[in-house]
């Protein structure tokens, strides 16, 4: 099997199933061990992915410029843009319109570390590409109304 095909199966099968975010371990009264309270992040609407991509787009920094940041530039980064970095992660995991996004952003900005945050953002930024939309943008262009046509490229009409 090609390996790129299986990379998209895998992205595919990530993004319908989900990544489980671990919360911090909460210390309950009266019992020993902690409890472990996880969210799991999902494939967003296309509503979702449009406000993903602008507050993506509102950081200003490229995933290779990410990649390749040290630690110090890694704190500069969170620091800087840790709101929105919850923020888009919050939104892959309100699916729906009525779910509370600010609520769960700043259940991760406070209950979740650093790291999960950051790894969550650049693998779901990572996934969410284009390539859904290519069919429908050739689609649309082929059917588009106000296109010139073959025997129409002389008069314009």
């Amino acid at each position: 099997m090609d390996e790129k095909k299986i990379q998209l199966e895998a992205s595919e099968a990530l993004l319908d199933i989900g990544v489980s975010v671990p919360f911090k371990p909460l210390r309950v009264p009266f019992r020993k061990k902690p409890v472990y309270l996880r969210m799991t992040m999902q494939r967003p609407r296309l509503s979702g992915q449009i406000k993903i991509a602008r507050l993506y787009l509102s950081l200003g920094v490229t995933y290779a410029e990410m990649e390749a940041m040290d630690k110090d530039a890694q704190m500069k980064f969170v620091a800087e843009h840790g709101k929105t970095i919850s923020k888009m992660v919050a939104l892959t995991m309100c699916g729906a319109w009525w779910k509370p996004v600010w609520l769960v952003a700043w259940l991760l900005r406070h209950w979740v570390d650093n790291l999960y945050l950051q790894v969550a953002m650049m693998k779901f930024v990572l996934l969410l590409g284009t390539e859904n939309f290519m069919p429908i943008i050739r689609s649309a262009e082929t059917t588009n109304p106000m296109k010139l046509r073959l025997s129409q490229k002389r008069k314009g009409s």
